[in-house]
């Protein structure tokens, strides 16, 4: 089956060594969504953790990881897969032992088993997790395709500012405080935050290629101090100093 029959998948990123990683340092941006990483050390072992919505960046030295996969769970289905609630994971990392028990301790022993082969490594993951998905609530692909509906709505789009909140749970005929609690469970975050985040994503992927005052304005700010003034306090630089590679690393 490949990812794109499995709607719970977001991304799967399988990275073979340091180099395949990311730049130095690494940058771990803000990010709406809930991440679970495997991750194989020099000495053959590895670990297995639970990497929850971020809701400030974070800066690390490189670390030397001959494997690593990243399966990002889309929008809505974090219960369905992980069996929390999203907001019980919100800026944690924390081992899957700690929701799975000795289940997450045989998917690592048996990660462990295979050894250097990436492909089969992450197939095996996804393979473990979709049957997990199998078996949960038959409600959850129902609730998750509401939450993303009204994710996108709340983007900022080349038509004009994203909708409000109340706006949205209007368009999909819930109530304002049953979209806050479904985004609280399956996504972990508050719906505006959802939307500021993604912002200052967007300003992330189009920095050095727009001027400033015409990436707040896409971006969806009011003008380009205020896009300064998001970007700092979630980033903790500026959007100048991010350009600039002025970046605060700190020791893991």
């Amino acid at each position: 089956m490949s990812e794109t029959a499995r709607p719970w998948i977001e991304r799967v990123i399988v990275a073979n060594n340091a180099s395949d990683v990311g730049p130095y340092p690494w940058i771990h941006a803000p990010d709406p969504a809930t991440t679970l990483v495997w991750r194989r050390t020099m000495d053959g072992c590895g670990a297995l953790r639970v990497v929850g919505p971020r809701t400030r960046a974070a800066y690390h030295p490189s670390k030397d990881l001959p494997l690593c996969i990243q399966v990002r769970i889309n929008f809505g289905f974090v219960p369905t897969v992980l069996g929390v609630a999203a907001c019980d994971v919100v800026d944690r990392v924390l081992p899957l032992h700690e929701l799975w028990d000795s289940s997450a301790d045989q998917l690592a022993d048996d990660l462990a088993g295979i050894g250097d082969d990436p492909a089969r490594a992450a197939a095996f993951l996804v393979a473990t997790l979709d049957s997990r998905v199998r078996e949960a609530e038959p409600d959850g692909h129902a609730r998750a395709s509401l939450v993303q509906a009204a994710a996108v709505e709340l983007s900022t789009s080349e038509s004009g500012a994203p909708a409000t909140v109340s706006e949205v749970a209007h368009q999909l005929g819930v109530s304002e405080r049953q979209l806050r609690n479904l985004f609280a469970a399956t996504v972990g975050l508050p719906p505006k935050q959802v939307a500021r985040l993604n912002r200052v994503r967007a300003v992330l992927d189009r920095t050095g290629r727009q001027p400033w005052g015409r990436l707040a304005s896409d971006a969806g700010y009011y003008d380009q101090s205020h896009m300064i003034a998001d970007f700092h306090h979630i980033m903790r630089v500026t959007p100048s100093q991010f350009a600039a590679g002025k970046l605060p690393v700190v020791p893991c």
